[in-house]
């Protein structure tokens, strides 16, 4: 089932209590979907890149597939860090404690959670985060 499906069945909207069961349902199949997408593309990468293992004779195409294959493992490498993080949101989902901030408890809001639905911070939480990183960063 693909992320757009989800969106033409159900909603979340703020008219309704925060995450009741129907969110949270919600937000698990948004989840796991999005985790069965990047598994099954990281089925594929290792699919070419076995077949791609061919030994290049020209130095120029050796480097390209060398460079390529670099750019695809770090890429893979983000994704297995992000499905760590769709783990420990459908964790929090389970544990009723999903789509509340982790520094104020406050709710994160629909808007940001449809959009990023591993977030673990309220917009404002995640923005005086941000600032406090950046002025560390200019030290």
């Amino acid at each position: 089932m693909s992320v757009e499906a989800l969106a033409d069945d159900y909603r979340p909207s703020e008219d309704e209590e925060f995450m009741n069961a129907r969110q949270r349902e919600y937000f698990r199949k948004k989840l796991n979907a999005w985790k069965d997408e990047i598994l099954r593309e990281s089925r594929e990468t290792l699919e070419n890149l076995q077949e791609e293992s061919t030994n290049h004779p020209d130095m120029a195409d050796r480097a390209s597939s060398e460079s390529d294959r670099a750019l695809e493992l770090r890429t893979r490498d983000r994704q297995r860090k992000l499905i760590a993080k769709i783990d420990a949101a459908l964790k929090r989902i389970e544990e009723g404690s999903y789509g509340f901030c982790e520094e104020t408890g406050e709710p994160i809001g629909l808007a940001r959670l449809d959009a990023r639905p591993i977030a673990t911070l309220s917009l404002e939480a995640q923005e005086m985060h941000e600032r406090r990183e950046k002025v560390y960063r200019d030290d």
